[in-house]
């Protein structure tokens, strides 16, 4: 596991309010593919990041089913869509101590690597401070005006999206600053 904790979403945090379905073709010509996951109790939303590594999409909300049988669904979508980072979102308390939600996170890591590794997917793992990604989601989804059940149904999706974009951002910084 690669450990990444240099920014968190925080009250300025922004996310587009858009749900693709489609997630991208299979061309010669692309980049890194990238999956957010906010990786929640009842829940996990995921999002993609186009191939440029520029832009975070929300993407849906998976409802869990255990940690195998969530870790093989996104093994199979990293599968299926060549995906070759996978941002997971840390609940690191306000403090920024790990408590009981950032242990769960990654217990959860532990099964995904194993089922990863069973099927022989390559893949970095990172972790993202996620502090303040529900909020800026939420936000963001108040400013696009989306009604209150649409929000519900969404907003861990948008978390997600918020996440990955954050982690987009500190890795176009990061090759920037080296330039």
């Amino acid at each position: 596991i690669q450990w990444e904790n240099v920014g968190k979403c925080g009250p300025t945090g922004q996310a587009s309010a858009g749900f693709g379905r489609r997630v991208g073709g299979r061309g010669k010509n692309r980049q890194m593919r990238s999956l957010g996951l906010d990786v929640g109790s009842k829940t996990i939303g995921r999002a993609f990041g186009d191939e440029g590594g520029l832009i975070a999409m929300a993407f849906d909300v998976w409802r869990r089913k255990g940690h195998v049988e969530d870790a093989r669904e996104i093994a199979r979508q990293v599968q299926a869509e060549a995906v070759k980072a996978i941002v997971l979102g840390l609940p690191l308390e306000l403090d920024g101590r790990v408590g009981r939600r950032a242990r769960a996170v990654h217990k959860f890591i532990e099964v995904l690597e194993v089922e990863l590794s069973s099927q022989s997917v390559a893949v970095g793992i990172h972790l993202w401070d996620e502090r303040f990604s529900t909020a800026a989601a939420e936000r963001t989804l108040l400013e696009a005006d989306v009604s209150r059940a649409r929000r519900k149904s969404k907003i861990d999706a948008v978390a997600a999206q918020v996440i990955l974009q954050g982690w987009l951002d500190a890795q176009r910084n990061k090759l920037e600053a080296n330039r």
